[in-house]
């Protein structure tokens, strides 16, 4: 039996305690210590999770060495600084999406670590879908036909009720609304999401793309504290695939009456898929000969697949590489930088 990876935690903010908790239940990991500098952010997260070792600056722990790979849960805007510090130090890594705030930035990291020969993973959390990865190989082996239109959603309400937190009165919510504080809005936080669900789906490229955003007045002037407001609350894509294909691909804060659903449908020439996320459960459907003509959809079986962090592990341990790697991470940034310049945001 392979020994246990040993895991550096960067960052300790709410979506760390996914890792930390997906990573805990993994006989192959063994979560050695984190670094945060937040003193009590990072006290709490290591009595939370039982951590002995903790740090207050990267450096700090790259310094001290004794562990295997990173899981990178830092804000978007640091994401390449600190990734491309744990590369130069030998470390595989897991990090979160989006990879970088812009194309060259996430381009620089893939190369990086392919040239360092280190398993690199983008944390595209929706990949853990059954009904997503099932209507992928569905799609690949033709059950469809030729693809011809996708439309897909992601459809958050955080916004506009408090179901996970208040938005205007916590941090680790109002920087996400801020471009000061490195954030690419709805584009970049969701929008990448739901870009990678329909083109893995459909198992296509986007070759042309154009984009709307709207940023909505929230505050008084658009402002919180030291907040600026300003970042994008919702955004339509239209797409046109490589094969000719074209889809339409949203993403908003402000859909009243869904917590965190996504959705997508892609339609062939033989045949259809539809694909839900909600409630953190994946569905899939299909119309598909003979049901063509009286437009009859079925339940598809989907099996269950291994999460991205145990996907990550699995891949250090064996030595290979695993997706989605940096290099997917680096094209779908390129798509949203074409989208944001499309809008006038570039």
């Amino acid at each position: 039996m392979a020994a246990p990876v040993r895991l550096l935690i960067l960052g300790t903010g709410g979506m760390a305690h996914k890792h930390a908790e997906e990573f805990g239940r993994d006989a192959g990991a063994q979560i050695v210590a984190c670094v945060d500098m937040d003193p009590d952010r990072l006290a709490a997260f290591q009595t939370r999770f039982g951590i002995d070792t903790g740090f207050a600056s990267l450096q700090d722990a790259l310094d001290w060495g004794a562990f295997d790979a990173v899981a990178n849960v830092t804000p978007d805007g640091v994401h390449h600084a600190t990734t491309m510090q744990i590369i130069a130090a030998g470390k595989h890594v897991l990090c979160e999406k989006p990879l970088a705030t812009n194309a060259a930035h996430a381009r620089e990291m893939a190369d990086a670590a392919r040239a360092a020969g280190l398993v690199n993973m983008v944390n595209l959390s929706y990949r853990d879908a059954p009904a997503l990865q099932e209507a992928a190989r569905m799609v690949r082996a033709g059950a469809i036909g030729t693809v011809r239109h996708i439309e897909a959603s992601y459809l958050q309400s955080w916004l506009v009720q408090p179901a996970w937190g208040h938005w205007d009165r916590e941090s680790q919510w109002l920087w996400r609304l801020s471009t000061a504080h490195g954030s690419k809005g709805v584009l970049g936080d969701v929008g990448i999401h739901i870009l990678d669900f329909a083109t893995f789906a459909a198992d296509q490229p986007v070759a042309e793309v154009t984009c709307q955003l709207a940023t909505f007045d929230k505050a008084p002037g658009n402002r919180i504290g030291d907040y600026t407001l300003d970042a994008n609350d919702s955004a339509t894509m239209q797409v046109r695939l490589a094969n000719g294909a074209l889809g339409v691909i949203t993403a908003t804060r402000f859909a009243t009456g869904h917590l965190n659903d996504l959705r997508l449908s892609v339609h062939g020439d033989q045949g259809a898929l539809d694909v839900q996320w909600q409630g953190n459960t994946s569905r899939l459907r299909a119309c598909l000969p003979p049901d063509l003509e009286t437009a009859t959809w079925r339940d598809i079986e989907t099996p269950p697949v291994p999460t991205n962090y145990a996907k990550f592990i699995a891949a250090i341990q064996a030595g290979e590489a695993c997706a989605p790697d940096f290099g997917r991470g680096a094209d779908l940034q390129e798509i949203l930088d074409r989208a944001e310049a499309s809008a006038g945001g570039a």
